[in-house]
């Protein structure tokens, strides 16, 4: 399926702006991601969200959990400011959010949107309360919404009633149903809520996460079916490494093929010393790969074989595809559609010449036993023979003269 037509199956949804962001309403799907740092310390939190705004994530969350953070996120959009970062902050508040936000009105004025979870606003009469204070300081701030539902933090009482409604009919579902609709259930009656107490409805983002893949896609199969509402995706915790990686793959693809997700997070639990930044390559990679949107050029890499002892082929694979990501920061500011272009690195000639072909640059590298010369393909025209010690810096040298040449610098 085409790009286009991919595009055109999107789900038909309410538009909600964030900052310079549009969620929904037709427009792209949208990468977001979360700082982990202890948001009191603007600082670090500053060059954390700088961090993740350079790799691409256009929305970037933080948590605000006590006075001290609250304080200190006026502080850090004035940080990102100077620094010319300009990306999106959204407030992630869970049980004091009403206080923060009414403590801390420069907070509220600071962020360009507030995550909420109904499922710890409060509980009983104090519940409605505390939940109205959310939604008239979003209202008065002119502040959209995310109200993000979550299966490990649900509304107790929502969930024995639905529960007991369930236990009562002629046909009662098994837990696993219970469960994701009360899940739905809460996010849709917390949106009605929010809209009575006077939020506009295009001010409001819907999610239900939940940690298993399948779960997921029926419980968002289901909510895009009952609401227009924006819907945020994403894996409550996918894990870490390969595992994360694969089950938020495998949940997001099936769904963002059907039309249904308008903004998404890769939860991913970071590696010790790992860059919280793979989140965001996580989530550009999902959406380019299935053709979505394009961030960065793809580059295409044989896996190897009997024929390709060398790992000279995997080293240069790696450094042209961290490169092109790094000049990347540059390139997009600079040139029209870069993110269009796509490169092979091959490691012999059964496929190689081939694949090198189809690339807008490409690189046949020789196998064992071959003849120790790289064959260059531009546009599926062979231009060079590479040879010698620097096969790696002659080849990014003609991948950086590609972009000079083939793509419009920007007005301005």
């Amino acid at each position: 399926m085409s790009q286009n037509n991919l595009a055109s199956l999107r789900r038909a949804c309410v538009g909600v702006k964030v900052g310079s962001i549009t969620i929904g309403g037709g427009a792209p799907v949208v990468v977001q991601s979360m700082t982990n740092t202890d948001t009191a310390n603007d600082i670090a939190t500053a060059e954390q969200v700088s961090q993740l705004a350079r790799a691409g994530s256009e929305l970037v969350r933080i948590t605000v959990n006590s006075s001290e953070a609250a304080k200190a996120v006026p502080v850090i959009r004035q940080r990102l400011d100077d620094m010319g970062c300009h990306v999106p902050l959204i407030g992630d508040f869970h049980f004091n959010g009403h206080k923060l936000l009414t403590a801390h009105p420069e907070c509220a004025q600071a962020l360009a949107k507030f995550r909420i979870n109904p499922g710890n606003v409060g509980k009983g009469k104090k519940r409605d309360e505390q939940f109205a204070t959310l939604i008239e300081t979003a209202c008065k701030y002119d502040k959209p919404i995310r109200i993000g539902v979550n299966w490990g933090s649900l509304d107790q009482e929502m969930l024995a009633r639905i529960m007991d409604e369930n236990a009562k009919s002629s046909d009662p579902q098994d837990a696993s149903y219970v469960m994701r609709e009360a899940l739905i259930t809460s996010a849709l009656e917390s949106a009605a809520k929010a809209e009575e107490i006077g939020l506009p409805r295009d001010h409001i983002v819907l999610s239900c996460k939940v940690s298993g893949v399948q779960d997921l896609i029926m419980v968002y199969r289901e909510l895009a079916s009952r609401c227009d509402y924006a819907l945020h995706l994403g894996l409550t915790e996918a894990g870490m490494g390969s595992k994360g990686i694969v089950a938020s793959t495998a949940a997001l693809a099936v769904l963002l093929q059907e039309g249904i997700g308008d903004t998404i997070r890769i939860s991913l639990t970071p590696e010790p010393g790992g860059s919280r930044a793979r989140e965001v390559v996580v989530a550009q990679e999902i959406l380019q790969t299935m053709g979505l949107r394009a961030f960065v050029p793809l580059v295409a890499a044989c896996p190897g074989c009997g024929r390709t002892t060398s790992t000279y082929f995997q080293e240069l694979a790696e450094s042209i595809q961290a490169y092109v990501r790094d000049e990347m920061v540059v390139w997009r500011e600079q040139y029209e559609g870069v993110e269009n272009m796509s490169l092979a690195v091959m490691g012999c000639v059964v496929n190689g010449p081939g694949e090198s072909k189809h690339a807008n640059v490409g690189i046949s590298l020789p196998g064992s036993g071959e003849s120790p010369v790289a064959p260059v393909y531009v546009d599926g025209e062979k231009t060079v023979t590479l040879k010698g010690d620097n096969i790696a810096g002659e080849f990014r040298q003609i991948v950086e003269n590609y972009v000079r040449e083939k793509y419009p610098r920007k007005a301005g």
